[in-house]
């Protein structure tokens, strides 16, 4: 038989502890509905925080390795806009020198091609020395190579320079011809620079191509590392706001389970009536 007792009302101690459990269970899906996070401090789940801090780590890092390799990008792409121009101004040096090789030109008309061809070819010292991006390059031969960032462990991804200056295509700031003779065997020599150049250009764009694809992959690793942090830590937030409205309700019902288990030593009055 239950104990009638104005000192000691177990319904009512019941109903507080359920009243207190349902209150602390609400006030964690409150904090998971705002913060979207079912694990936001070690409080909550220490070794999968501790997984996730990691792993953020990591992804924020990558950000430098792509901010690196952006950077070789461009510093390429510096070399190979540059590298188009030299192969341009060869194309045409070859055509002055070929029209300088006609025997039947006057004087006049000679010295004029040789002017042309000495323009041209001081205009490529100006295009591979302007051919800088953020003040380094790797066509002006000042350079051997250049190692960009790789991955978060400080690896590099290393860029063999390609000189495409007058030296670096056999040629000198004193190639020049002469006479009709001279600028006949000029085109072979120009001829040949073409063909080093295309094949240096050649080799820039197969490494910059190796860029591309691993700055998409570091992109890609970054959001797998970011995807795989949030399925630890994020929460569900459909599932969470379903179980709001269930404890909202139970904790309706809890708080009129307290007010009647309050109202149970009352009817002891009754008793003395």
């Amino acid at each position: 038989m239950a104990l009638n007792s104005i000192n000691t009302n177990s319904g009512a101690l019941i109903a507080l502890q359920n009243l207190n459990a349902t209150n602390s269970e609400l006030n964690v899906v409150q904090q998971r509905i705002n913060t979207g996070k079912k694990v936001g401090s070690a409080k909550d789940n220490g070794a999968i925080w501790a997984i996730s801090k990691n792993q953020s780590a990591s992804s924020q890092s990558l950000n430098a390795v792509k901010d690196s390799l952006s950077r070789g990008q461009s510093t390429i792409d510096v070399a190979l806009a540059s590298g188009d121009t030299v192969i341009d101004l060869l194309g045409k040096m070859k055509e002055k020198a070929l029209a300088a090789s006609d025997t039947s030109l006057n004087t006049a008309s000679f010295n004029a091609l040789q002017a042309d061809f000495h323009s041209l070819r001081d205009q490529i010292t100006k295009a591979v020395d302007n051919s800088k991006f953020n003040g380094i390059s790797i066509a002006n031969g000042d350079t051997t190579k250049l190692t960009f960032l790789a991955n978060a462990d400080g690896d590099g991804f290393t860029v063999n320079a390609q000189t495409i200056s007058l030296d670096g295509l056999g040629l000198s700031s004193a190639t020049t011809f002469t006479d009709a003779a001279g600028a006949k065997a000029m085109i072979g020599d120009i001829a040949e620079a073409l063909q080093t150049a295309t094949n240096k250009l050649a080799s820039l764009g197969t490494s910059s191509a190796g860029l591309d694809a691993h700055l998409n992959f570091v992109g890609k690793l970054q959001d797998s590392l970011d995807a795989g942090v949030g399925n630890l830590v994020d929460a569900d937030l459909a599932k969470e706001s379903a179980k709001l409205q269930s404890l909202q309700t139970k904790q309706q019902l809890g708080v009129q389970a307290l007010s009647i288990a309050n109202q149970a030593t009352g009817s002891i009055l009754s008793l003395f009536r």
